[in-house]
């Protein structure tokens, strides 16, 4: 029981430092002596000073921002100056040069983006994963079928949502278009090759066939988007193509799994991370829920430790209700907002709550750009009726039996509706984060938003690959190639049908980046060596073909670093649109 406790308390670490760390920013706002409601900015008004007279009628953003010498300069320039309001609900600007001090804002900004990186992968993986398993149950979905629809979407929604925002978006559209590609080199670099090398002693040899499936799929995605960008605009049917071409995927994935079956084989899922029950369908064992194992020792055991621990005494009861009142600043607020019919997480209190509050928090979010008080009303008088309807008709012990497909539908649209708020703030952070510190917002999209998002299919594939035996190592391979497609066809391809639907009947133009150029290139050039390398390896992932895929990403990180620090600068000639 002490070693148990141990690994307990171990899982829950985390959460209760970023939920520490959250009141510690809570309290600095408040106690701040120049805290006001200006960083929020929804409720901004502008104050224009004589500052925009020594503007160029060219600043266009928040480019003017470092004309500035002294902090009391760039703050009232923060504040008089619309480009520098950001897309999110927070101005970061404003906190970083009016309200704390240098070393303390650099702080509070590192630990904001280590929280809604948090709260990015937990949503996903403690609710939107968690609905999108019960739908696949209810509409009754083959596991191939699941693998690259419902548990891509589940793995890839941090992504998606990040691109989507970024294009919707002013002045940010290189983000998300970065962040997807960076997501997708790294993975299919970095991860393939820490995989290929854990799984090199046991000379074990993945399906050549889904393999070069997989991985020319990839390789037909970029190119399409290289003729996107190139041409450099869009229209709305172009969009609709590029986004139709995951569904092609799905049916050569599909058809390709039957023939195996005909043949006799065993069906190799793309991204199924779990078991599969012997009946092909999907079970309902714990470790076979959709999501990502990084995230699960994360979401597991969210109930307080003292239910474990009663027979520790008193102490560690103690203990464990102070952390789980710790872990509420960052959990409570999605709890009291989002469905949840699960056995291990139902709550009759909770469930009430949560379907009264989520037509409400609907209505504020769509509401965003100003008061819409029809709206409001409308939002709390659904809210009301539904939160009646749980409280006189669930009362049963546990979730309830039927009609389950309407509350799992609303757990995923709250699902899709936190996840996109805390896209949107992540993006606004780091277009902030990238004026701040002189740095190209696409190269932080490329990186940091990147790595962030690719975290858990780095750690779940090598997991995965370690501890699945040969069938393992197949997921986590096939993992790394099926996720960047859905990253970059659905994601991609949804925020340019948004994009190109807002500008409609005109063309969408795209983001001129020559970084993108590079990216690319150095993408195909990592699928071009695994294309190369294993076959000729008889499909054996080792440490020769790690050590080309690591060393192509780490050049490619290297240019950049180079040309940030001004050590390489050479220029790209853009096509004219």
């Amino acid at each position: 029981m002490a070693g148990y406790l141990s690994i307990h308390r171990s899982k829950r670490l985390l959460p209760l430092f970023l939920n520490t760390s959250f009141l510690f920013l809570i309290c600095l706002l408040i106690t701040s002596p120049t805290s006001d409601l200006h960083f929020l900015n929804h409720l901004k008004k502008l104050n224009p000073t004589n500052y925009h007279q020594i503007l160029e009628s060219t600043d266009i953003g928040c480019k003017g921002l470092h004309r500035f010498q002294d902090k009391q300069s760039k703050c009232s320039y923060v504040k008089s100056h619309e480009g520098c309001q950001s897309g999110g609900y927070i101005s970061y600007l404003h906190l970083f040069y009016c309200s704390f001090p240098t070393i303390l804002g650099y702080t509070s900004l590192f630990l904001w983006l280590l929280i809604l990186f948090y709260l990015l992968g937990d949503t996903s993986a403690t609710y939107f994963c968690s609905s999108l398993e019960g739908l696949s149950r209810i509409l009754k979905l083959s596991p191939t079928i699941a693998g690259v629809t419902l548990l891509s979407l589940g793995n890839g929604a941090p992504d998606l949502f990040a691109s989507i925002v970024s294009f919707m978006g002013e002045n940010t559209n290189e983000v998300g278009l970065n962040s997807i590609l960076g997501g997708a080199f790294f993975v299919t670099t970095t991860v393939v090759g820490i995989v290929s090398i854990c799984v090199c002693p046991t000379r074990v040899s993945i399906d050549k066939s889904s393999f070069m499936r997989d991985a020319l799929f990839l390789l037909l995605s970029l190119l399409c988007l290289l003729v996107i960008i190139i041409f450099g605009t869009i229209n709305l049917l172009g969009a609709i193509s590029f986004l139709s071409l995951y569904f092609v995927y799905v049916f050569l994935v599909s058809i390709s799994e039957l023939c195996r079956k005909d043949r006799g084989g065993n069906p190799i899922l793309p991204l199924v991370i779990g078991k599969t029950s012997p009946n092909g369908d999907l079970a309902n064992e714990k470790n076979s829920e959709l999501g990502v194992p990084l995230l699960k020792f994360i979401v597991d055991n969210k109930r307080p430790i003292e239910v474990k621990a009663k027979e520790d005494g008193k102490g560690c009861l103690f203990l464990g209700k102070i952390m789980w009142v710790l872990e509420l600043p960052l959990s409570l607020p999605r709890r009291l907002t989002i469905p949840v019919v699960s056995e291990e997480r139902w709550s009759k209190p909770c469930a009430v709550i949560s379907v009264t509050l989520a037509p409400i928090l609907l209505a504020l979010v769509w509401s965003s750009s100003g008061p819409n008080f029809l709206i409001y009303a409308v939002g709390g008088s659904v809210g009301a009726v539904l939160g009646s309807l749980v409280f006189f008709k669930a009362n049963g012990p546990g979730p309830p039996r039927k009609f389950l497909f309407p509350w799992l539908g609303g757990g995923f649209l709250m699902s899709i509706t936190w996840t996109y708020i805390l896209a949107e703030e992540l993006v606004s952070l780091l277009v902030s984060i990238g004026l701040i510190v002189g740095i190209s917002p696409s190269i932080l999209g490329l990186t940091v938003l990147a790595w962030g998002n690719s975290l858990g299919d780095l750690v779940a594939n090598v997991t995965m690959a370690r501890t699945g035996g040969p069938d393992g190592v197949q997921v986590a391979i096939s993992g790394c190639y099926a996720g960047p497609i859905f990253n970059t066809l659905v994601g991609l391809g949804l925020s340019l049908v948004f994009a190109s639907w807002a500008v409609y009947p005109s063309n969408y133009v795209i983001p001129r980046d020559a970084c993108v150029y590079e990216t690319v290139g150095f993408l195909m050039g990592g699928l071009l060596w695994a294309l190369v390398v294993l076959p000729k390896n008889n499909m054996r992932p080792n440490k020769f073909v790690a050590a080309g895929l690591l060393a192509i990403y780490l050049c490619f990180l290297f240019l950049k670093l180079a040309r940030t620090l001004g050590l390489v600068q050479f220029h790209v000639s853009l096509p004219i649109s």
